[in-house]
């Protein structure tokens, strides 16, 4: 039974798909208080929020059984991420679900800005009639800066274009194509780009890279007379900055719907300074945004705990769900690929592992984030509390240690699919290959330079021989005579004689007194045990 903790009034569509699973024991509150969150956040697997509740580092910390963090909306700065990422806790937000939402505001505070309506709904609302007073600009013939041209600012461009705006765009990450396909004119710098254009908007998250990524410099950069509008979040745009340029006439109006920090003060300079649009916060206030988030966020929590599919979750680079399904079999192979590899270098007395090598041939290079996080879990299972080890904690885990990880693709393996978990453990350094091949089950495919055949399933006993008569049935004999089930026995050598490899899949754990029989066998030199769980 997974409990979850619903609050900051989840719209009831997204509580009502987490409800309807059995498997579940859906707690909806209201918002609570810190102390009354960390005093009850250790009895939940999950909690599915908004912007109300901050998940703190010590929330997350007290939160021994916590799994999953839903966020329903964009933005997850009330989420200490970083440490969520490091205890192996997934966090998903709802990026698309206000898209539409905040597009159609932008739009609308921008036209209420040049159209002065606030001043004519408020001089309406005292019985003057000043229609003289009012006069305003259009849209059209004007050009719109869009800084992050991502969701928002796709959806944002589409409709600037209606409304016969010329439309230029600043994002490192966003393909030259992409922007040929909205007729949106990049610019590399962002500096040139403000220096174009009437009206400035931002669509980018907040982070280290974005933060006070506007100010006073880039301001002063921009035309005068142009508008700014920040409806991503505060702290991206320089608010003393802004006042200042807003104060001189430099810049002729400013629309904000977010802060720096909220709620706004009431005596925020930004209330009584000239031609700005202020909201509060508002961006994704729609019924149907709110709808949408919700039932967004809610059936991600809902598959992670389910099925551990994380396809959504911010902290694992995992493309989309199709993305995720198709590379599970290859996740499989590089995580047993890597337990393999360890334990063989374990039994050969080399327990700390200094450096984890992955190749991937061309078929499943496209998911190698995920692959190299799949790898390391292997790696360093048995190795560290499996509570916490992870996909998401992986790579934490990993620096932790001082564990150097490296991937890169290959087209010399034997198959597109295929990929190579290479180990350095001490002076030595072991590889182990497998495949995930369409409509075949995962395979080891070479170990330590044997070629092998074998599923990744149960329990594999690795054994070490020289190449002569009899070893296969003694080893056979003994296994049977411990009641131990032999699934699949495949025997490789690399010349008659010489050093042999035998990987045997059973059904069954081998017991160290098993093991200790084996090595009195006859030319058999080592016996490795790797559990896969």
């Amino acid at each position: 039974m997974h409990r979850i903790l619903v609050t900051d009034d989840i719209d009831p569509e997204g509580v009502a798909l987490l409800t309807a699973v059995p498997e579940f024991q859906v707690d909806v509150v209201p918002t609570l208080p810190v102390k009354d969150l960390l005093d009850r956040i250790g009895d939940y697997d999950a909690i599915v929020g908004r912007s109300a509740t901050r998940i703190s580092e010590d929330v997350l910390e007290r939160g021994k059984r916590l799994k999953v963090i839903g966020r329903a909306g964009v933005g997850v700065d009330n989420v200490a991420v970083g440490k969520a990422t490091e205890l192996g806790i997934a966090v998903i937000n709802a990026p698309a679900g206000n898209t539409i939402a905040v597009t159609e505001l932008f739009f609308g505070a921008v036209i209420g800005l040049l159209r002065q309506i606030p001043q004519a709904a408020q001089s309406m609302a005292e019985g003057r009639w000043d229609r003289s007073k009012l006069m305003g600009n259009e849209l059209r013939g004007r050009t719109l800066g869009i800084v992050g041209v991502g969701r928002i600012g796709t959806e944002v461009a589409k409709r600037a274009h209606a409304f016969g705006m010329e439309v230029a765009g600043y994002d490192p990450y966003i393909s030259d194509d992409r922007f040929s396909s909205l007729r949106v004119r990049r610019f590399s710098d962002l500096g040139a780009m403000l220096g174009m254009v009437d009206i400035v908007t931002i669509h980018t998250p907040l982070s280290d890279e974005t933060r006070g990524m506007l100010g006073e410099p880039e301001l002063r950069q921009l035309k005068k007379g142009a508008i700014v509008v920040n409806m991503a979040r505060g702290g991206i745009l320089d608010d003393d900055a802004l006042l200042a340029a807003l104060r001189s006439g430099h810049i002729r109006g400013a629309v904000l719907d977010v802060f720096t920090k909220e709620p706004l003060a009431a005596d925020h300079p930004f209330r009584k300074a000239p031609n700005v649009v202020l909201m509060p916060h508002m961006g994704a206030s729609t019924y149907e945004a709110q709808r949408n988030v919700a039932v967004d966020v809610s059936e991600a929590v809902r598959d992670a705990l389910l099925s551990g599919e994380l396809s959504r979750s911010l902290n694992v680079a995992a493309g989309s769900r199709e993305d995720w399904l198709e590379l599970q079999p290859s996740m499989l192979v590089a995580e047993r690929a890597a337990m393999v590899a360890r334990a063989i270098l374990a039994n050969r007395g080399h327990r700390e592992v200094r450096r984890l090598a992955l190749r991937c041939g061309p078929g499943v290079f496209a998911g190698s984030d995920i692959l190299l996080a799949a790898a390391t879990v292997g790696v360093l299972s048995h190795v560290v509390e499996t509570e916490r080890l992870n996909l998401i904690s992986a790579r934490a885990l990993a620096d932790l240690r001082g564990l150097e990880l490296s991937v890169t693709e290959s087209d010399r393996l034997e198959h597109p699919n295929a990929l190579e978990v290479s180990l350095l453990a001490g002076k030595e350094e072991l590889a182990v290959q497998g495949v995930a091949a369409e409509g075949t089950l995962p395979r080891l495919t070479k170990i330590d330079g044997f070629h092998v055949d074998v599923p990744p399933r149960r329990t594999l006993l690795v054994l070490t021989n020289k190449d002569v008569p009899g070893v296969i049935g003694r080893v056979g004999t003994l296994l049977g005579e411990a009641h131990i089930n032999i699934a699949s026995y495949h025997q490789s050598r690399l010349a008659q004689g010489g050093d042999a490899l035998a990987a045997i899949s059973v059904d069954d754990p081998v017991p160290p007194e098993v093991c200790r029989r084996l090595l009195q066998l006859a030319d058999v030199r080592s016996a490795t045990v790797v559990s896969f769980r």
